[in-house]
């Protein structure tokens, strides 16, 4: 059985590096022809083909051109935690305004992500160090900041501050929910306000993934005490073209990407996705915790 599974990976590394020697215009029609189904995947910037247990093998970065590709919030936490971690806050009472099919769309990004809302929490180790971790996934409603994401971000907060432990929130968001109005918008400030008050305690590092945008960006995201981020992540407020219009000017190609942001003193450090659960286990420790 190993002997041919080695087999088949042998088959497909020699499948993929025959399509990188193609015409990029053949590639599509070479793919999909040939390629097993369901095995392949193109990375969405150099449009590489690579093999989809190889991309999940390597933490879901393309080996070419380095992108960090977007990850379901489980499969961030399993990168990042120790095993036997427990998902606190689960299953939390929805409440939001009667907006035309949003329990529709509620219920489609739950099967869709297998989360019951954009943000998961969960209480662990990382390295043996005792942590609270949140992760938003852009797989739910594209990360967006509603009542329940809000209410889940404000108990972590108070859970770190009474339990004296540190917390970490990984985020990835297109903004406030829309669909719940100004419910969406007061999360905001009933965030910002949980972790003014966690930070009086203890120690609070946000990481920035691809994109962290809108409300998110202009709240929690923004008021850690170490700030990190993954590399070429959109980061900012509003989106570029809308700055655009509005100021009347072209604004760099490299506008609102990790390594701007990084160079304008906005973040303090970009850590590629392998090195991130190190990397936050030594600031960990370096802060005292065990």
């Amino acid at each position: 059985m190993q002997n041919a599974f080695d087999k088949r990976k042998e088959e497909l590394k020699e499948f993929s590096e025959a399509l990188d020697k193609l015409d990029i215009r053949k590639k599509d029609e070479v793919v999909q022809k040939q390629a097993p189904d369901d095995l392949m995947t193109k990375c969405p910037k150099c449009d590489r083909f690579l093999v989809k247990e190889e991309l999940f093998d390597n933490l879901m970065v393309c080996p070419y051109c380095n992108n960090h590709m977007r990850l379901h919030a489980k499969d961030r936490i399993n990168q990042i935690m120790d095993k036997d971690y427990e998902i606190i806050f689960n299953n939390l009472e929805e409440k939001y305004l009667d907006f035309p099919d949003y329990e529709k769309k509620l219920n489609e990004a739950k099967e869709a992500s297998g989360n019951d809302e954009s943000i998961v929490c969960v209480k662990g180790k990382i390295n043996g160090i005792n942590v609270l971790v949140g992760v938003m996934d852009s797989f739910f409603m594209m990360g967006s900041m509603g009542s329940v994401c809000g209410e889940k971000v404000t108990l972590m907060a108070e859970k770190a501050t009474k339990e004296n432990l540190p917390l970490i929130l990984f985020t990835c968001s297109g903004g406030a929910r829309m669909q719940e109005g100004i419910i969406s918008l007061m999360q905001m400030a009933k965030t910002s306000q949980a972790i003014g008050k966690l930070k009086e305690k203890e120690l609070y590092i946000s990481v920035l993934t691809d994109p962290t945008t809108g409300g998110v960006s202009a709240s929690f995201a923004a008021l850690a005490d170490i700030t990190l981020a993954e590399p070429n992540a959109l980061i900012g407020f509003a989106g570029k073209r809308v700055i655009e219009r509005t100021i009347k000017e072209v604004l760099p190609k490299e506008f609102q990407t990790a390594e701007f942001n990084l160079e304008k003193g906005y973040i303090d450090k970009i850590v590629k996705r392998k090195d991130l659960k190190e990397t936050l286990a030594n600031l960990l420790k370096l802060h005292r915790y065990n």
